[in-house]
């Protein structure tokens, strides 16, 4: 997919910005203390990628999406297959046989522990997802903020403001036309995003194209600055009201502040596929670093689970996810878990910085053997 980066990390310019009064009063003490899910203060790791001989969770276990994730690695990259198909059928063997992560050494497969942001593995998770934006073929007085394919710039791209003056205009790029350009800015957050003409009835995909070559700043971490949302209360939710109590030329003024901007392709698959080229499933892809997470790489995870509101239910559970894109903020001790299609999604994904505990696996006389050693 191409993302720039995380909702979370570059749409606010935050960290993390979960606040004491967001976590309920009623919630059990382990989640008041406790709201971003760190969960593991025992032993010290040196060292991103951590050899462990054996792997205690007592988590509940969801592998369901692990099989259909795979299947779409090997028939759609024959390299990946040879490398990775191996340690997915052994995994498979594992999971049918009960999934008991403290067997799998029984089967071949060896484990490293990521180390965590704090070295105490807690590894940090944010998500991404692919919006749905309405769009017209043509313009008319509702639908009137074009979406563009990339100019040729000649050595320099106009900056956001000027593309919003007009720099484009005429020039044949415009893809389609939306009502919003808070969903086209959205959209290139995410990097693509589907689009969904209403003229015609058509859903077509759009994929990332290239940038205009500015820099990126923030419009959370704006509004911030200017005391318009407290920084506790930073979120996507606070963003879209804030929007939708302002007029058109202050919605203008805001998104100019980020001079960045995105260009996109039409794709005849609707498949969203990553930076690896295989289509993602929801909530069985990341989006790692390469650098010592290569694509294709399968990881155990404790991955917490979030309520309706985005707060840590307490609870994490067991999942088996495949490394198939990228990120420009996602480094080290951090992954972005994918969360499918749609507005549920990018609810589900703008509440997610929290923490769970990741082993990246490898098999026994394979290309994928040691995983601690760094690729």
């Amino acid at each position: 997919m191409l993302r720039k980066a995380t909702i979370a990390l570059i749409l606010f310019g935050l960290a993390g910005c979960a606040s004491d009064d967001a976590v309920k009063l009623n919630e059990p003490a382990e989640i008041q203390k406790n709201p971003l899910a760190h969960q593991y203060l025992g032993n010290y790791f040196s060292h991103v990628l951590n050899r462990v001989s054996t792997i205690k969770s007592d988590k509940p276990r969801d592998y369901t999406t692990f099989a259909p994730q795979a299947e779409m690695v090997v028939t759609r990259s024959p390299s990946m297959a040879r490398k990775y198909g191996p340690l997915y059928k052994q995994l498979e063997k594992w999971i049918s046989a009960g999934g008991d992560p403290s067997k799998l050494s029984s089967y071949g497969i060896e484990a490293a522990q990521m180390g965590g942001g704090d070295n105490r593995g807690n590894v940090m998770f944010t998500g991404y997802y692919s919006p749905v934006i309405e769009l017209r073929h043509t313009p008319n007085a509702e639908f009137r903020y074009p979406v563009y394919a990339m100019p040729k710039c000649n050595g320099r791209c106009p900056s956001r403001a000027e593309i919003y003056n007009g720099a484009l205009k005429g020039k044949g790029l415009e893809l389609g036309y939306s009502k919003s350009m808070l969903d086209i800015f959205m959209m290139e957050v995410q990097g693509s995003g589907f689009v969904h003409y209403e003229d015609n009835d058509q859903l077509e995909y759009f994929g990332y194209n290239g940038k205009n070559g500015h820099r990126y700043v923030s419009i959370g971490r704006v509004l911030i600055d200017r005391g318009e949302v407290p920084k506790e209360k930073m979120s996507l939710k606070a963003i879209q009201e804030w929007v939708s109590t302002h007029s058109e030329s202050q919605v203008r003024e805001l998104l100019e502040q980020n001079p960045s901007f995105v260009f996109f392709k039409p794709h005849k698959s609707l498949d969203v596929k990553g930076s690896a080229g295989i289509p993602l499933l929801a909530n069985a892809a990341v989006a790692a670093d390469r650098k010592y997470i290569p694509m294709g790489s399968a990881l155990l995870a404790e991955v917490p689970e979030l309520d309706a509101q985005g707060h840590w239910t307490g609870k994490h559970v067991l999942r088996l996810l495949l490394a198939l894109d990228t990120g420009g903020a996602v480094k080290k001790n951090h992954l972005d878990l994918y969360h499918g299609m749609g507005k549920q999604a990018g609810t589900d994904a703008g509440h997610y910085k929290h923490f769970g505990r990741v082993w990246r696996l490898g098999l026994e006389g394979t290309a994928t053997q040691d995983p601690w050693l760094k690729p």
